[in-house]
């Protein structure tokens, strides 16, 4: 059995499992440079990097986005309140539960998506089976496959297919799963920096900067969201904080949705590769060859 301590130093660190524990360490009264250091272990090179970093008065959220993708997001909300002079604590406790309820999203998808990709990849080697199935019926399946004209234009296409399958497939399985980015962060990250007293001209500065290292098509349209909301609240007049972190609530339902929607229908598309593709090619190198060597062998069927 793996010691807890040897497991924390071998696992990859969790960037939001460390900034919810950064949240309660700081609210605690724990310095910035102190905090980190206490999760230096868990957090890998990460978290000394950060530590040390903090502890100068260096850029910590540069370290951050220096550590990958999977940290750009805390590097981000690291950046957005560290300029505007926002409460660190409350802004991590917020945003990380935010960050978390996007990872529950995530899960939700990738629950619904298992079951019908595990039924496309079972029935993809469907066609395969075929070829020692007739084995073991008693005929020479191989053979007629690889030295039987027509046999090679059997394997020839079944493999073609099956191949079109699996690319076909995982087509279909891509255009269901999620972007990676966090929906509504853009909102939050207005919301932290609004919220602090910067103006709308400084918070559009600043998040720019941090949300252009993200997925562009995803990050595009989360700013659209969170612009038309700010210009709601300027034509109304009323402060755009909690119409931003309602913003950011919907888009993170509406995200959640769309996920169950795609992984509802993929089941349904994943009938498509199954007709036109998997069943052809089983036909072809199971069943063909057997009529094949049937025939030759001048035996009778019935």
């Amino acid at each position: 059995m793996i010691a807890p301590g040897r497991r924390s130093r071998t696992a990859a660190p969790d960037p939001l499992d460390t900034v919810l524990r950064l949240a309660v360490l700081l609210a605690a009264g724990l310095s910035t440079a102190t905090a980190w250091r206490h999760l230096a272990e868990d957090a890998g090179p990460v978290g000394h990097d950060a530590a040390e970093a903090a502890a100068i008065g260096d850029d910590v959220a540069r370290v951050l986005r220096e550590a990958g993708e999977g940290w750009l997001d805390i590097a981000a909300v690291w950046a957005v309140a560290t300029a505007v002079g926002a409460p660190l604590a409350d802004t991590l406790r917020d945003v990380g539960t935010s960050l978390r309820e996007a990872r529950d999203i995530v899960d939700d998808v990738r629950v619904a998506l298992a079951e019908p990709l595990a039924t496309a990849r079972l029935l993809a080697g469907l066609p395969l089976v075929g070829v020692p199935l007739g084995m073991v019926l008693g005929f020479d399946t191989v053979r007629v496959l690889v030295a039987d004209p027509i046999g090679q234009v059997c394997l020839g296409v079944g493999l073609a297919l099956t191949v079109a399958a699996r690319v076909w497939s995982g087509r279909l399985a891509r255009s269901a799963t999620p972007p990676p980015a966090v929906p509504g962060l853009t909102a939050e990250l207005f919301a932290v920096a609004l919220s602090a007293g910067a103006s709308i001209e400084r918070a559009r500065a600043l998040i720019s900067g941090e949300r252009h290292r993200a997925d562009a098509a995803a990050v595009d349209d989360d700013v659209r969201r969170a612009e038309a909301t700010l210009d709601l609240s300027l034509r109304a007049g009323v402060p755009a904080g909690e119409l931003l972190r309602g913003d950011a609530w919907l888009a993170r339902r509406a995200a959640r949705t769309a996920g169950r929607e795609a992984a509802a229908r993929l089941s349904t598309r994943l009938l498509l590769p199954l007709g036109v593709c998997t069943l052809p090619a089983f036909l072809l190198l199971a069943v063909a060859p057997l009529m094949v060597g049937i025939l030759r062998s001048g035996v009778s069927p019935f």
